[in-house]
């Protein structure tokens, strides 16, 4: 049904000074539901990283020359890199425009790409292009936080209602018994406002990019969804609501708004050139992968679209590279204080084989490895990453379609094939 082009796998051996050295950051893992339904767009978190199936023994991926299998299946393949691109094939078969791909051991990178980043001009998808990030710019804002928790700025366990007085009371939801850790590893019980028909419908229509959403009306409408269902620090419920309020907080204690403290704390001493928070313009600009969403039997460029709408919950741009090279800066250390690592990688149960930290996940892999992650999905983008505890092994995958709906058989099949090839390496 859509147009495909150029596949291929490349070999990049990067400079060690570029992403930071040994631990890694976290990433999701649940089992996929399949079956379609639809979800909150800027964090499909928990529905996350595949895995099913066990991967194939291999060898790690060393050179140009690997090519993927001509069945396009990703059990046919046996080096990482071959999995990753049998699974960007796949992915265009179930129907995306392009699929983009990476994976990375020490220093060595290899990248995937299948399809195009662009259905107008053909232009095959580019596994170094920009692509909206979604719900992975959660480990961005709880990194901000926890670095401000080293600079005894503030607490974890300071109260929502001490930074932000009034913003959570409504409904019998009161924001004095919410902390800010339950806001980061989403114990706080509070409603997810993407799963309100008055901002999800115009969100996947974007009858208006530029409308204005701004953080305190969001976590308006989430009060009025419904009343408490748990009470704080119950139990783990994925909510956008928790980091729009995260960013809130950053707000009230630095004086700046997220997307300015986490370009001054984290996109620029790590270098991320092709890494950006937009806050309001919609557009994407330089060498960027167009998203798509599927309407019915149409499918629709929705590149530039409302980046309000999720904002510090989703509204990061990066790129294959940018995101390898903070996650690996993350787990070794390159950002946080011990205490603070500490604090990121406790986490709550999600289900028997995955618990969430604050901004990433820890979860048990079908070939019984373990590894830390996320996800991403807004409209016309969905993105997730994996990486080992000390960082050196990383896989990651990006497609350009994103219709609110999960378990499609794209996200399944590149999912599944991300995970492979992490198993592979």
């Amino acid at each position: 049904m859509l147009d495909s082009s150029g596949t291929g796998v490349a070999v990049d051996t990067e400079n060690p000074d570029a992403g930071g050295a040994a631990r890694q950051q976290p990433s999701p893992a649940r089992k996929r539901r399949h079956r379609h339904r639809l979800l909150p767009v800027a964090g499909l978190t928990c529905l996350l990283l595949t895995a099913a199936g066990t991967a194939n023994a291999a060898t790690p991926a060393t050179g140009p020359s690997a090519v993927a299998p001509a069945t396009g299946s990703p059990a046919a393949a046996q080096t990482p890199a071959e999995i990753l691109q049998a699974g960007a094939q796949q992915g265009i078969a179930d129907g995306y425009p392009g699929v983009i791909g990476m994976v990375r051991k020490g220093d060595t990178a290899q990248y995937a790409h299948a399809g195009v980043g662009d259905r107008a001009t053909k232009v095959p998808a580019d596994p170094k292009a920009a692509f909206r990030i979604g719900s992975n710019t959660k480990a961005f804002i709880s990194t901000v936080l926890l670095q401000l928790e080293g600079e005894k700025k503030l607490s974890l366990d300071d109260t929502v209602a001490r930074w932000l007085p009034g913003a959570v009371d409504a409904n019998g939801y009161d924001g004095s018994k919410i902390t800010i850790r339950q806001l980061l590893n989403h114990t706080s019980g509070l409603p997810d406002y993407l799963s309100a028909v008055q901002i999800n419908a115009p969100y996947f229509l974007n009858l208006n990019p530029r409308e204005v959403f701004p953080p305190q009306n969001l976590v308006d409408v989430a009060l009025g969804m419904r009343a408490p269902a748990s009470t704080p620090g119950e139990k783990f419920g994925y909510s956008n609501t928790n980091y729009v309020l995260a960013g809130m907080v950053i707000k009230a204690v630095t004086g700046s708004e997220p997307a300015a403290e986490v370009q001054r704390r984290i996109i620029e001493p790590l270098g991320l050139r092709d890494t950006s928070f937009p806050t309001a313009d919609p557009a994407l600009y330089g060498n960027y992968l167009h998203g798509y969403v599927l309407r019915a039997i149409l499918i629709d460029d929705a590149t530039v679209s409302n980046v309000q709408v999720s904002g510090s919950a989703g509204a990061m741009v990066s790129t294959m590279d940018d995101l390898a090279t903070f996650s690996r800066a993350l787990m070794t250390g390159k950002l946080l204080e011990p205490a603070q690592m500490a604090e990121l990688k406790t986490t709550v149960p999600v289900n028997a084989e995955a618990g969430y930290g604050l901004g990433i996940e820890h979860v048990k892999l079908s070939c019984g490895k373990w590894a830390w992650g996320h996800n991403g999905a807004v409209l016309g983008y969905f993105s997730e990453w994996l990486s080992s505890e000390d960082g050196t092994e990383q896989a990651l995958h990006a497609n350009n379609e994103f219709h609110m709906l999960a378990g499609t058989p794209g996200q399944t099949h590149t999912g599944k094939a991300m995970t492979d090839a992490f198993c592979a390496l």
